[in-house]
């Protein structure tokens, strides 16, 4: 299926298998009112992205929002590429059976020291699109 601009439609297995490919994505969140994109390091774990931020890191405003969660891939010439878009409500995992799962993933610690936070993006909205 292609949208109105003759983009390829993903499914949302294709995404999941894009996101599960990825390691850097881009959440986006609101603080004090205004918008934020911040670059980060994820995992997916089933349908949920998971981050792994540092104590006193500014992406812990998102904790208990609704977020957007981006990652692409496209040539500088718009030749090739795809992008994929997730909404999703997004918690601080706090439960130590959970937390555990969790530390297992492939999520370097940023803490220098200090202590971590799992914040878990439940992908609620998942689309993508693919440059045929």
């Amino acid at each position: 299926m292609y949208d109105s601009a003759g983009l390829q439609v993903l499914s949302r297995e294709e995404c999941l298998k894009l996101l599960d490919q990825a390691a850097i994505g881009r959440l986006v969140y609101t603080d004090r009112a205004l918008p934020v994109v911040h670059p980060v390091v994820f995992a997916l774990d089933g349908e949920c992205v998971v981050l792994r931020v540092p104590d006193g890191s500014a992406t812990l405003v998102a904790r208990d929002t609704i977020v957007a969660f981006q990652i692409d891939d496209i040539a500088p010439d718009l030749s090739r590429g795809w992008s994929v878009m997730a909404v999703g409500h997004v918690t601080e995992v706090e439960e130590q059976e959970r937390l555990a799962e969790l530390k297992r993933l492939p999520l370097a610690s940023r803490g220098h020291g200090r202590g971590d936070h799992f914040l878990v993006v439940d992908l609620e909205v998942l689309s993508g699109r693919r440059i045929p």
